[in-house]
């Protein structure tokens, strides 16, 4: 049936009629989704008339017959104009059971369609100002999120409602501000995210002690809450917080922990579960980070200092995982390594455990710290990676594990790939970082003391010292040779091929031209000064 003859018979207005014409043309454009150019405007028509067919009291049938009809429509962003006006978002929310004057609707395959009709309008408007997205739709979902765990939803019906909320949120600034400040965001997404577990966080610390199985359904549930509380938190870690705030991200996070250790039917949802997982808690205020760690050591946990470690044993795996795929580094490995790095900072017990298992005491001193498959030298390998995230990223983790001192630093990474990260804090000349760690202890093996007189700092391992060039040289010949290596980097510097640079008093790289014009600034104030007396 074309659009002329279908729109003709839905002005008859009769409901046999407009069921059957309607189920014929969403079996014939089920799939189609590109439209003509020719018929955009009878395409509007078409759609407003379907906005009226759903304001009347029809039969479900019909009413989901029409919404189909929509949602086949909304894929076009050019006729979107009827669906986005006042009445007909109303007219959609209302029969999604979102509009704020009920929350359940009978026909729940109804609340299906017009959760999908609004699904698709809110992700197809133009250029990221969605009419659809009307902020009294945010509200009714949030009221019917309280009664997921309370009705008798459908799956599809949970899923769909989340979708929905996860589109506004991620494209609506305003929606995501209402959300997490008017609505309490972070405390009723959190709920919603245990109650697909089916517990209740009565004690923190048993329900992160009890990591189980997740079904499909439960998953993906899960990983759309995870990805609407992304949304809502994205500056969370930037922000100071009342202490209501922060006891609602310190529940968030031990719900995390459980997430975590929960598994699902393979080994691909798993990982893209727990990929979700971390990337919130890379938002999360770092301090609000110690709920991973838990007192309570029961039976068959990783334990160490007396605290359950299973949490951070699950985010070095999941970065071995992340380490061995190999492609899109920045997007897999940043969040685990900042989580990481940022417990590591601030737990003791954390970071001692992480350096147990990354840097554990120092024996194999005849290869390159970034030649091996350990995870030190995976990591190390990170630090000349391409890009700079990823590599700032590996070596303050390291740098942390080290307790930011550059002498440990350089030791377990070698000098020459602890130079960019040196270079940028000013420590080029050595020292300590500013960190409050506790006093270092003596954990050199006797392999590492035997053989660290030949070290070579700059590449990290024991080298044979090769013939001196010099030998059977006069000094004449050394003296011509050290000229032409003066004269070389004298037209190199010239040609601006090559910047001498030197370490300068704030122990960054600096140009060597302006370091030896201080140096005679100096004696030339000095020598002042002794004439003068």
């Amino acid at each position: 049936m074309d659009l002329k003859s279908l729109i003709a018979t839905l002005e008859s207005g009769q409901q046999d009629v407009v069921l059957r014409a309607l189920q014929g043309y969403n079996k014939q454009t089920s799939q189609c989704f590109s439209f003509e150019n020719e018929d955009i405007e009878t395409r509007k028509v078409l759609g407003t008339l379907l906005i009226q067919l759903l304001e009347r009291d029809l039969q479900p049938p019909c009413h989901t017959a029409c919404l189909e009809t929509v949602r086949i429509l909304s894929r076009d962003k050019r006729v979107l104009d009827p669906f986005v006006t006042h009445s007909g978002l109303r007219t959609l929310a209302h029969h999604a059971g979102i509009d704020g004057s009920f929350l359940k609707v009978p026909d729940q395959d109804l609340m299906v369609e017009a959760l999908k009709c609004l699904c698709n309008l809110v992700f197809t408007s133009a250029d990221g100002q969605q009419k659809s997205a009307d902020l009294g739709i945010v509200v009714g979902l949030a009221r019917r999120l309280r009664l997921h765990h309370e009705e008798n939803f459908m799956h599809e019906v949970k899923f769909l409602d989340v979708r929905l909320l996860f589109l506004l949120t991620a494209l609506r600034i305003d929606v995501r501000q209402q959300l997490a400040q008017e609505l309490r965001g972070v405390s009723l997404m959190t709920n919603a995210l245990q109650a697909v577990f089916g517990t209740q966080l009565t004690d923190p610390y048993d329900l992160a002690s009890k990591p189980g199985h997740l079904s499909r359904h439960g998953m993906e549930l899960a990983m759309e809450i995870l990805k609407v509380l992304f949304n809502i938190t994205f500056n969370s870690s930037q922000q100071q917080l009342d202490e209501e705030e922060a006891a609602s991200f310190r529940h968030l996070c031990s719900v995390l922990r459980h997430c975590l250790l929960m598994r699902g039917d393979n080994e691909d949802i798993t990982e893209e579960f727990h990929g979700h997982t971390v990337n919130l808690l890379g938002n999360l205020p770092f301090k609000c980070l110690n709920a991973l760690l838990i007192p309570k050591v029961k039976p068959g946990c990783t334990e160490y200092m007396g605290v359950n470690m299973d949490a951070l044993s699950m985010l070095l795996d999941f970065l071995e995982q992340r380490l061995d795929r190999g492609h899109k580094a920045k997007e897999n490995l940043t969040p685990v390594l900042t989580v990481l790095a940022q417990s590591a900072r601030i737990h003791r017990p954390a970071r001692r455990y992480l350096r147990a298992k990354v840097l554990p005491p120092l024996r194999d001193v005849t290869n390159r710290p970034e030649v091996g498959e350990h995870i030190r030298n995976k990591l190390v390998r990170l630090m000349t990676h391409i890009d700079t995230d990823v590599k700032h990223c590996a070596a303050d983790f390291l740098f942390i594990l080290c307790k930011e001192n550059v002498t440990r630093f350089v030791k377990y990474t070698g000098y020459g790939n602890a130079a960019g990260l040196l270079a940028a804090r000013g420590l080029m000349a050595g020292g300590q970082a500013e960190g409050n760690y506790s006093e270092d202890e003596d954990t050199d093996t006797e392999e590492y003391k035997e053989a660290k007189a030949n070290i070579n700092p700059v590449t990290g391992r024991v080298e044979e010292k090769p013939p001196n060039p010099l030998d059977g040289m006069t000094e004449e010949q050394k003296e011509d040779e050290a000229m032409k290596l003066v004269d070389m980097f004298t037209k190199l510097s010239r040609q601006c091929v090559v910047q001498p640079m030197a370490v300068g008093p704030d122990g960054k790289l600096t140009s060597l031209n302006a370091v030896m014009n201080r140096f005679a600034d100096r004696r030339s104030s000095s020598s002042s000064g002794s004439d003068k007396e």
